[in-house]
């Protein structure tokens, strides 16, 4: 019998801007949305759905008879620009309420299309108007006879007439209206909500984090401190406005007008929709006669600056892809707050709809590039089509340090286990671990490790301190909501000025313990890092335990570690610490921070939860052969000869998730199963990927084709969540992309009214 071991798929999405592309990428975000709905209802044990969603829930079942990996497949981190921050948006708001996606799907459909969007202020007033002005139209295509070359012939009058009415539009104003574009995604919204919903996609208690890239055109003031001058004042034009739903299914992930106002924000493409500003909101909501009670806080949230400086109102927006088409950095910043309660396998995983396609403007690498091209260039392209190798870098980095740290580990293993041994003797063996038992070993462990590491602990502890300072600072940079590098600085200083004041960073081999009564209080009521790092430590070992053994005694050992280890990761979140928020926003960089952590450790309790943690550490011992408790109590007690030797690795706090994070994206060269690249499927990477909006054949097209690779990558990428020693049988995995496809087909080719050619093209190539 196959033992079950559960697994959680943990996908953060990052969306790229893509202008018409948007109903690409609608298509794989769907894919994606029905790929959660599935593994929700695998593991809720509900009726079995239709379509692709069925397909997927039988691969999870299938996964699960052949290799015992009970897998669970969660989005908990959302981050778009542009058309991807609309996408995000939608779906962020799916996963949270359970609401269906397909109210967006007719959005993309019916109403992103040119005649829709134009500004009626902006339309030619009639047929004649700027009749002269229709060669623009050719011009914009790069020569004349591209419609004949390029479009499809059943499109061809279409995109004629729209294209023609789109340049008779006003001249030098955006011919897109905001308002109509903010109405629609606020109709989206009433239609999501006015339909059926299912249950939250996610488990209680793991938070949904939402981030859309919004760029403040005329900027904003932000301070940097220098050696001399000591501060100086720079103009900051990047926001992100942020959602969470704080793992709850009560709270929700935010107000449909914001999440509307951010999605209008996040798109207005430079030159085709205006930017967008506050009174545009209140207008429109106005004129829906809707309630927006948390206006003030909400705008004092996503535009700090310019609220402080009474300037909200004022604040001009523009697309979000301009400075930061592929928005990775925050979500990178949101895994310090993942609660953990089973093995994870973290993926970041990002939509490029346009991998291999380049600009005409650039010109041969032989010619040098002339005034426009250079202009357009740095004024547009240049800024936003940046390689994300600095981001996928960084994730390398800390993927990097994990494996060294766990090779590290591994090696000293022997060593530590050597020393825990001769340090407690037989009666480790031969006493019961009790919940008294295991605290009073742990301490004893921590005080040798201590003693044997010599002048190495001194350095170890510091750093320990140091990391808490930061850890702390952190959280209460949150818990405050001032966003700013300079305000969180600010409350590092005042806390760090009062540990110093306090004494509680003193260490020394002449010491009690190895460190000053003080400072060991304030790390026992404030040094989570070091609990979090423990627990994780022993995740691993069991982790790697179980894949020798596969015993079924493990589980409940398995879920006393999981289980302790959310509550701990539950003080990281600064949404539980809200009583604080005035006293941090009124702590300055020379106040005493004291009266605040106080409190703070009194409410994260870190000794109540030590005990609970005892406890069930010892209730899963309890279940444990000797051979198999040996192990897990010789990592358990080892660890703070492990912490002194690996910390210094994992510079200061240690790591998140502490599993290496893989990276795989989602685009048309990577989805070949049925056809490779961008030119052999989308259509809409016409007219500077405008191309979609002068199309109903186009949208329909790379809606399909966006449920096609979504689905084709996402069955690579479950599937890559298995261990080695328990591989999906090759010839399987076609055949499930075959269901997949088919069932997808069927489920389109009623609605997608427009391509009954490709239908058939496709149901050829797929057999």
């Amino acid at each position: 019998m196959v033992q079950i071991r559960d697994k959680e798929l943990r996908l953060a999405l990052v969306c790229y801007g893509g202008i018409s592309l948007a109903v690409y990428m609608h298509g794989i975000t769907k894919e994606i949305w029905r790929v959660a709905r599935a593994s929700r209802a695998a593991r809720d044990g509900d009726p079995a759905a239709l379509g692709s969603q069925g397909v997927y829930r039988a691969l999870l079942h299938e996964i699960q008879e052949l290799t015992g990996v009970r897998l669970r497949v969660l989005v908990d981190i959302l981050s778009g620009a542009s058309a991807g921050g609309i996408n995000a948006i939608y779906l962020g708001q799916a996963i949270t309420t359970g609401q269906s996606l397909e109210p967006l799907t007719d959005l993309w459909l019916d109403y992103a299309d040119v005649e829709k969007l134009i500004d009626p202020d902006h339309a030619p007033s009639n047929r004649f108007s700027k009749f002269w002005a229709a060669p623009i139209a050719w011009m914009a295509m790069g020569r004349s006879n591209t419609i004949e070359q390029e479009v499809d012939a059943g499109s061809r009058d279409e995109f004629r007439r729209k294209l023609e009415h789109f340049v008779r539009s006003r001249w030098f104003e955006p011919p897109f209206g905001g308002p109509q574009l903010l109405n629609m995604l606020l109709d989206a919204f009433e239609t999501m909500g006015k339909a059926p919903a299912g249950k939250r996609l996610l488990p209680d208690g793991q938070p949904l984090d939402l981030f859309v890239t919004v760029t403040d055109f005329r900027g904003h003031p932000e301070r940097l401190r220098l050696n001399s001058p000591p501060e100086v004042t720079e103009t900051e034009h990047r926001l992100v406005f942020s959602f969470t739903d704080h793992g709850e299914a009560s709270i929700p992930l935010g107000d449909p007008i914001e999440l509307a106002f951010a999605a209008r924000a996040t798109s207005s493409f430079p030159g085709a929709f205006p930017p967008v500003r506050v009174s545009e909101i209140d207008k429109v909501v106005a004129e829906r006669e809707l309630a927006w009670p948390n206006r003030d806080a909400f705008l004092e949230h996503v535009l700090p600056r310019q609220w402080l400086a009474n300037g909200a109102e004022q604040a001009v927006l523009i697309d979000g892809s301009v400075l930061a088409n592929a928005p990775f950095r925050p979500a990178i910043d949101a895994l310090r707050e993942r609660p953990a309660r089973r093995q994870v396998d973290r993926r970041f995983v990002y939509i490029d709809p346009t991998p291999d396609l380049r600009w005409d403007f650039y010109g041969s690498p032989s010619e040098n590039p002339g005034f426009f091209q250079t202009l357009l260039g740095a004024l547009s392209e240049l800024p936003r089509e940046q390689p994300i190798r600095d981001n996928l870098e960084s994730i390398a980095e800390r993927s990097d340090r994990i494996e060294r740290m766990l090779a590290i580990v591994t090696r000293i293993r022997a060593e530590v286990e050597a020393q825990v041994e001769a340090l407690f003797g037989y009666t480790l063996w031969l006493d019961y671990p009790t919940p008294k038992r295991l605290a009073a070993w742990r301490r004893r462990a921590q005080v040798a490790a201590a003693a044997r590491a010599g002048y190495g602990h001194t350095a170890y502890g510091l750093l320990k301190v140091d990391a808490v300072i930061d850890r702390t600072a952190q959280l209460l940079h949150g818990v405050g909501d001032q966003p700013g590098p300079d305000r969180r600085l600010d409350i590092r200083d005042a806390i760090a000025r009062t540990v110093r004041a306090r004494g509680i960073d003193e260490f020394g081999a002449a010491l009690p313990n190895g460190a000053s009564p003080e400072t060991l209080v304030f790390l026992r009521a404030h040094d989570l890092g070091f609990r979090v790092r423990r627990l994780r430590l022993l995740a691993r070992r069991l982790t790697e335990i179980d894949a020798e053994h596969e015993k079924e005694e493990l589980s409940q050992m398995r879920e006393a570690v999981y289980e302790s280890l959310a509550a701990y990761l539950e003080c990281r979140r600064s949404d539980h610490f809200s009583e604080l928020r005035e006293a941090v926003r009124e702590l300055g960089p020379t106040d005493d921070a004291g009266p605040i952590l106080d409190r703070l450790g009194a409410l994260m309790n870190l000794d109540r939860l030590d005990d609970e943690t005892d406890a069930r550490l010892s209730e899963g011992f309890s279940r444990l052969s000797r051979d198999l408790r040996r192990p897990i109590l010789l990592a358990h007690l080892g660890f703070p000869f492990f912490d002194i030797a690996t910390l210094p690795l994992l510079r200061g706090e240690g790591l998140d998730e502490f599993d290496p994070i893989r990276v795989d994206r989602i685009s048309p060269n990577d989805a070949t199963a049925i056809r490779s690249g961008t030119q052999a499927t989308l259509k809409g990477i016409q007219l500077g990927t405008f191309g979609a909006f002068f199309s109903r054949a186009y949208r329909e097209n790379d809606y399909l084709w966006g449920r096609l690779h979504g689905a084709d990558r996402l069955v690579d990428i479950m599937l890559s969540t298995l261990p080695a020693t328990s591989p999906f049988p090759e010839h399987r995995i076609g055949e499930v992309k075959r269901a997949l496809f088919l069932a997808i087909l069927n489920e389109e080719e009623p609605r997608l009214k427009a391509i009954p050619e490709l239908f058939a093209q496709l149901r050829a190539e797929i057999g």
